[in-house]
């Protein structure tokens, strides 16, 4: 079998420097970001809910005119069923989400945060949205081709993620030791750029992210699983009893349109 030729080497730099571009230009938006023109920096008030929702191709994107994302449009469709306003407030990184969810500034936090048993003690989760795992992603060829590999090693993951107790619990099962690195200044998306342009070795994202960026990172491989498959899940504050039951009660009627089958077959290629 014949196999393609490696990319000179002037390419690949081409490349790193192209993408290190990509990384800069998306920190310097996601910065402008952490004010949104049109949408306040505060609660509310009366019926409307607000809603923290990460910027991230699978979750909430907006490029020229063009607003999506499954979560968002799933919102979306949940609002016109409903008939509640709806605010979202878009966040750039994770721990700016949670903030404003426990100090009240968002009645909802929508996020790549898979549920996990640990953090049912600190939030409400509602019914799973999708199913999704953690994977490794890291430039080709992959260095990385078991869990064992990682032993002695360094990863890269979103501060406040579920990811860093994966990796803590993956480092005990190896008895070896596993460097984690939170990083408090990037969301996932930004992370797998670093990747790409060369400047972390790899970190630990949501393997349907990794998937959606597919076509734009060819350098990345995110073939390594490093968990099992997870619920993804919107994240509610623990005394929000009321609002987590609504958002469920709604989530089993839309779930059942086809609208949602629509969204669902557009952003993860599959139906609920």
């Amino acid at each position: 079998m014949l196999r393609p030729r490696p990319a000179p080497k002037i390419k690949q730099a081409a490349l790193y420097i192209a993408l290190l571009a990509i990384v800069i230009a998306a920190m310097a938006a996601l910065s402008r970001c952490d004010r949104p023109v049109d949408i306040a920096d505060r609660q509310s008030g009366g019926d409307t809910l607000d809603i923290a929702i990460e910027y991230a191709p699978i979750t909430f994107y907006a490029y020229n005119d063009t607003i999506g994302g499954l979560d968002h449009d799933l919102l979306q469709l949940i609002a016109s069923h409903s008939g509640r306003a709806i605010k979202f407030h878009p966040i750039t990184t994770l721990r700016q989400g949670l903030k404003g969810l426990n100090d009240g500034t968002y009645d909802l936090l929508v996020a790549q945060y898979p549920l996990t048993e640990a953090d049912k003690s600190h939030y409400l989760f509602t019914d799973p949205i999708y199913i999704d795992r953690q994977v490794l992603a890291q430039r080709r060829p992959a260095h990385a081709r078991t869990q064992l590999d990682l032993a002695g090693d360094t990863v890269w993951v979103v501060a406040g993620s579920p990811m860093k107790s994966r990796i803590e619990g993956l480092s005990r099962e190896l008895g070896d030791t596993i460097h984690v690195i939170a990083d408090t200044t990037a969301n996932a998306e930004v992370l797998l750029l670093r990747v790409a342009a060369g400047q972390i070795k790899q970190a630990v994202v949501n393997q349907a992210l990794a998937k959606s960026l597919d076509n734009r990172l060819p350098n990345i491989d995110a073939s390594l699983e490093i968990s099992l498959s997870q619920f993804q899940s919107w994240l509610i504050r623990r005394d929000n009893v009321a609002l987590r039951d609504s958002i469920n009660n709604l989530l089993r009627r839309v779930n059942n349109t086809p609208q949602a089958r629509q969204i669902y077959q557009r952003y993860l290629n599959q139906t609920q």
